[in-house]
């Protein structure tokens, strides 16, 4: 089964600012061309970085734009390679490359890649938090961090024409499980082989929101940091490296996945460059909900848009099997 992201597959138009601005980010240089960059976080997890113009790009993909072209997901032994080739084969065309990966194109024109890899071993060691009643750290100073270090891709976001099309192939066809859905704006999915909240989320790319174009399009990646801590020190590390984020959401923490969140706009790379952190875990005994758009977007963030001004809708309840879909905004 799938168990997550191996590799992000950027078409930019400057390789080399992009480059330069994921090892500010905090991944680490494994490659450089002036075609091609690869970068890693601390996992293995990559960062390919490929010049839009000397790509070829398999027949019937649709996506519009600069930034992730493809996600790259991995299985953790050829067995279960094997057996999603030949479940898409029938209906597919599969490009293998030198490396293994299985390329092939969805019906809506999305490029994937599927790959045998194993990351390396992560473990978070965030400082204890003290609060009134309860001491989790006595003589000691929370650790100082210094500089951002991604331990891994956590998920990826693309706007999607046709959200429920996206939906049944990625349940039907590789296994995804729904966790949540967010009526009006998308569906939360995860590979079937992870813990984590969501490995995509499917967002309606008819939405009312800035950037929604009615296209298939990239819109942010998430790399998970250790804290909350570390996502203000990458903040303030990129702020000193000169770059200017403002117009974003900044900190804040969603309501829906519990994640903290730190969304950084890079038009560079075709959307959002996103730190994340304490994300909830889910197995095959989660129950999904479904939520309003504006509850579920956040607890609180540090600059609230127009369309949270008005304190949310405090509307969210356990998904009955006919809920598991996509829900326009029609419906809300």
């Amino acid at each position: 089964m799938i168990a997550g992201i191996r590799r992000l597959v950027f078409h930019v138009d400057d390789v080399a600012w992009c480059e330069r601005f994921f090892v500010d980010y905090g991944l680490a240089l494994q490659s450089s061309s002036e075609k091609r960059s690869s970068l890693i976080a601390f996992d293995g997890s990559e960062v390919l970085l490929l010049d839009k113009k000397s790509v070829t790009v398999m027949p019937g993909a649709k996506q519009t734009g600069i930034g992730v072209h493809e996600c790259v997901w991995y299985v953790q032994d050829v067995s279960a390679l094997q057996r999603i080739r030949k479940s898409l084969e029938i209906d597919h065309q599969i490009a293998t490359d030198e490396e293994g990966i299985l390329h092939f194109v969805t019906p809506f024109g999305q490029l994937i890649g599927i790959q045998v890899w194993s990351p390396r071993s992560v473990y978070g060691a965030p400082s204890p938090s003290n609060t009134p009643g309860s001491i989790g750290r006595l003589n000691q100073p929370r650790k100082w961090l210094t500089r951002p270090l991604p331990k891994r891709i956590h998920h990826c976001v693309w706007t999607f024409p046709d959200v429920q099309e996206a939906l049944d192939y990625y349940r039907d066809r590789l296994g995804f499980r729904v966790t949540d859905v967010q009526k009006g704006f998308g569906v939360y999915i995860r590979a079937p082989g992870a813990y984590e909240h969501h490995s995509v989320f499917l967002a309606d790319a008819n939405a009312k929101m800035p950037g929604f174009d009615g296209s298939l399009k990239f819109h942010h990646a998430n790399f998970e940091l250790e804290d909350i801590d570390e996502i203000m020190v990458g903040k303030n590390w990129l702020d000193r490296k000169g770059y200017d984020f403002s117009g974003n959401w900044g900190l804040g923490r969603h309501r829906l996945t519990s994640a903290a969140f730190l969304y950084l706009n890079v038009p560079q790379l075709g959307g959002d460059m996103e730190y994340g952190a304490d994300c909830d875990c889910v197995d095959d005994g989660w129950k999904p909900r479904v939520w309003d758009g504006a509850f579920g977007t956040a607890i609180y963030m540090h600059e609230l848009p127009h369309w949270m001004m008005d304190e949310p809708n405090w509307d969210v309840s356990f998904a009955r099997d006919d809920q598991l879909r996509f829900l326009p905004a029609e419906n809300v």
